[in-house]
């Protein structure tokens, strides 16, 4: 299972920086670990190469979605019962590391600012970088990391998370900016897998006089969250994330020149010949078409023909034999 980002940008290596003056002998905190070879980026790097730093900030997007399940009825995307809203992960919810889109499985951080990998690839730990703060001004903790593993494998969560963990021994706090993750077996694949934990403020669901809504019972309490995104206004077939302006990870590398609208907006359809006419009419702005029935036959008329709608063939080499 993949947890998946808008415009975004994953990876990590076991290489170089600095020493950790409690780990053990031959172990290093690094800035990225990299599964095979080296990381790309080196240790100072200001951003990634597919990404403009320079990209101007502000402007609105409208997107689709294909909704057969007849609109959201929660802002959780991590329960099993109901339907959540679209974009609420790849907007809003931030993991430890991401991977770079342009090498091999490596993994950077994110809001954890380095990591260190035992030597015997037993164990991992994240540190948290001190400036990551969630939606609400307060600090990202190892609490909160610790906070956020217990809740997603617990029976409130959807189980498929609890099976993506599942070689994840424990979670352990070192301090309050550092937490560990023990391991079932050896293995550098599993910094990735705790690596990708979502972490959210342990305040979400939290009532007046402390009361807490159980977590599977969350619906529309909106998360706190580190992400660059919070939720503006909603309605039965849409959403609007606004970027928030005092988000703590603008400048951090792995964030430079992304998520630049300063809105992000989700419209759902009810099938796909509502959606292609809701093209048509110039109700979102950007589709991604696969079918050739549709590409030569229902994207016509006189929104194309002046260029307001503009059709684009992206050509790709992958796996071409």
């Amino acid at each position: 299972m993949r947890f998946p980002s808008f415009f975004r940008a994953i990876g990590f290596t076991v290489a170089a920086s600095l020493m950790a003056t409690s780990a053990p002998e031959n172990a290093f905190a690094a800035h990225a670990l990299a599964q095979y070879g080296q990381a790309k980026y080196p240790a100072n790097f200001t951003h990634f190469a597919y990404a403009n730093p320079n990209a101007p900030k502000g402007g609105s997007v409208n997107l689709s979605l294909v909704d057969l399940k007849n609109g959201y009825d929660k802002f959780n995307p991590f329960s099993l019962r109901g339907n959540a809203a679209p974009g609420l992960q790849e907007l809003m919810f931030e993991t430890l590391t991401i991977n770079s889109l342009d090498e091999a499985n490596t993994q950077y951080g994110l809001l954890a600012e380095d990591i260190l990998l035992a030597p015997d690839e037993t164990w991992v730990e994240f540190r948290i970088n001190r400036a990551a703060r969630f939606s609400n001004g307060d600090r990202v903790t190892a609490g909160d990391v610790l906070r956020s593993y217990a809740t997603l494998t617990s029976k409130d969560a959807s189980p498929r998370f609890k099976s993506y963990f599942a070689e994840i021994k424990g979670v352990r706090v070192i301090d309050y900016r550092t937490v560990r993750f023990d391991f079932v077996r050896p293995g550098r694949d599993l910094s990735f897998v705790a690596g990708s934990l979502p972490v959210f403020s342990r305040k979400w669901g939290q009532g007046r006089g402390g009361r807490r809504t159980p977590f599977d019972k969350l619906a529309f309490q909106r998360p706190i969250t580190s992400g660059p995104y919070t939720i503006e206004r909603y309605g039965p077939l849409s959403i609007t994330y606004r970027r928030n302006p005092g988000y703590w990870g603008r400048n951090i590398p792995a964030r430079r020149g992304g998520y630049n609208f300063n809105r992000v907006t989700y419209k759902l359809y009810r099938d796909q010949d509502a959606q292609v006419a809701a093209m048509r009419a110039g109700d979102f702005d950007f589709f991604n078409e696969t079918r050739m029935r549709y590409w030569c036959c229902q994207f016509i008329g006189q929104r194309f023909d002046n260029g307001d709608l503009i059709k684009e063939k992206v050509r790709t080499t992958r796996w071409r034999r």
